[in-house]
């Protein structure tokens, strides 16, 4: 709850009411097919740094949460620092972190290293060392899952090359980074099914570009159909039920780590994923949009 006193004597209070969290499984999340195979291939993997990053609000709790849950086995010794604990797994060892008491990320992280972990996750890494821990932790054998606040790719990749670890242990520790924001669905119940005019289809083209309708023999004709809201009792008459989360996922192959330990741009480590076929975000919205899952209106305004 939030109460804020003005100056006149008036005040607002804000009451946060939110049903207990439950974790989404990850085939709930609205991947696409090759980004959910791809996720979960890394998640297989025995070691190596795994950073869901994306703005505040971007769902990537929830991705996070539905990655150690798909991982959760018997088998695994699965152990998180968080900050705070938002959602109760029985399958994890979960631990509060408390700055305040000098139980800051760093310190839990190593005194989790000393369990004898198969997976760490971190909450979030907000500064350099929180960042170190946990690239130490991956180059030593564990698979290590986090989140880093951060306005693109570009951005994050960056910020890591910024925390002052060597950039051989930045190339060696990562095994790929995962830019996810989340777009309104439209309501399946009452979603308009419509044929866009020649103008339209070239406006589309030109915002997500000619190469993604190529690559996919995406062609203006008669059979070619777009989705819009509408509205019903069921969503309220706004047109929209849900949200689900589109993504790129830039995988760390041999040539990106060369690049890392080459210390070449940012920019140009993104643009080498590109070319080798990473679907950017701007693409999967635009696979959202032919899928009827959301309208292109909204992609828009969401990842441009």
């Amino acid at each position: 709850m939030a109460c804020i006193p003005t100056r006149t004597g008036q005040e607002d209070v804000v009451i946060h009411i939110s049903d207990t969290l439950k974790i989404i499984p990850l085939e709930l999340l609205g991947l696409s097919e090759d980004h959910y195979s791809i996720l979960v291939n890394i998640l297989q993997q025995p070691r190596g740094l795994v950073l869901i990053t994306g703005e505040p609000h971007a769902g990537i709790t929830t991705t996070l949460y539905a990655c150690l849950d798909h991982i959760s086995l018997e088998e695994k010794k699965i152990w998180t620092a968080e900050d705070p604990i938002e959602i109760v797994h029985k399958g994890l060892r979960q631990v509060q972190v408390d700055p305040g008491k000098g139980f800051d990320y760093p310190t839990v992280l190593r005194s989790l290293l000393k369990a004898d972990p198969d997976v760490i996750a971190a909450g979030q890494i907000r500064d350099a060392e929180t960042a170190s821990v946990c690239m130490r932790a991956a180059i030593q054998g564990r698979l290590v899952l986090s989140s880093l606040c951060a306005d693109n790719m570009v951005d994050s990749i960056e910020r890591c090359m910024n925390t002052g670890v060597d950039q051989l242990v930045f190339a060696d520790a990562m095994l790929a980074m995962i830019e996810q924001k989340l777009i309104h669905c439209l309501c399946p119940k009452c979603r308009e099914k419509y044929h866009p005019g020649r103008e339209e289809y070239n406006e589309l083209v030109q915002i997500y570009g000619s190469e993604a309708f190529d690559e996919r023999n995406i062609r203006y004709s008669d059979s070619f159909n777009l989705y819009r809201p509408k509205g019903c009792d069921d969503c309220g008459r706004t047109g929209y039920s849900g949200r689900l989360s589109i993504c790129e996922i830039l995988v760390f192959t041999p040539e990106i780590k060369r690049m890392i330990r080459r210390k070449e741009s940012p920019q140009s480590i993104y643009q080498a994923a590109v070319s080798s076929g990473m679907t950017t975000l701007r693409e999967d919205a635009l696979l959202k949009v032919l899928s009827g899952h959301t309208d292109s209106r909204h992609a828009r305004l969401t990842c441009l």
